[in-house]
């Protein structure tokens, strides 16, 4: 296998960080991880260290503050491209997303550019989220596939694998989203690059243990993100290519 690497963002999460990182690197050993901490006030960057320590298949990034999750993102790319990663793969720390669905999605590469982790690719695949937190997602999904014309169902999806090739096809810096809507933005140009997109059903499991990072500004920004890409787009002001 292709060396792969797991980006995983952290904020508060010590713990679940214990019990992720090695369910993680258990799937395979090409497979590493990097740790993208903000300065979690409840230790997980001094966490991250100590299983970096004892591991050379962990990586850590510590970052001053809690800059969001698509600097985080962004930042975390750059890392692992420098580190020659052939497939990148986007995961949380939460255990919503599977580990043991890593190898699938990984295999699922071998003729595609992206391959995503669906909710909604076989009707809905969510367990444990309130009605009113399905009903947003679901809503939201529908709502930018409408403006944006993406066919992909889930397009807030953050269980993710990239291909190296298409990602260094995107000029992250023109990536400005940093809340969920940095899914949406990554999903629209990546649409726009390559037609070898597949997403693969998962079962997602709300997270075990924690507190959610969803808020009110949060929603704002993915509703606003979405007309933003389709006026990009329409006027041609986004490079979205190297």
């Amino acid at each position: 296998m292709k060396k792969a690497f797991v980006v995983v963002p952290t904020y508060n999460e010590l713990d679940n960080l214990g019990r992720i990182v090695p369910a993680i690197l258990a799937q395979h050993p090409s497979i590493e991880v990097l740790i993208v901490d903000d300065n979690s006030p409840d230790g997980t960057g001094q966490a991250a260290d100590q299983l970096a320590l004892n591991n050379p298949r962990v990586h850590v990034l510590h970052r001053a503050g809690k800059l969001g999750l698509g600097s985080a993102y962004r930042e975390g790319f750059r890392y692992v491209l420098d580190k020659g990663a052939s497939y990148i793969i986007e995961m949380d720390a939460d255990f919503s997303h599977d580990p043991a669905m890593l190898p699938e999605l990984i295999a699922a590469m071998s003729d595609a550019d992206l391959v995503i982790g669906s909710r909604y690719i076989q009707g809905i695949s969510v367990v444990n989220w309130p009605l009113r937190r399905l009903m947003l997602s679901y809503g939201a999904n529908w709502y930018t596939r409408m403006i944006t014309g993406m066919t992909i169902m889930d397009c807030t999806s953050g269980f993710k694998c990239f291909s190296r090739e298409l990602l260094t096809k995107i000029d992250l810096t023109s990536i400005t989203s940093d809340g969920y809507s940095f899914q949406i933005e990554m999903h629209f140009w990546c649409s726009r690059i390559t037609d070898r997109i597949k997403e693969m059903p998962i079962l997602f499991i709300d997270r075990r243990a924690g507190q959610s990072k969803m808020s009110r500004a949060i929603v704002y920004e993915a509703i606003a993100k979405v007309w933003q890409l389709k006026l990009k787009e329409l006027f041609g002001r986004y490079r979205h290519g190297r």
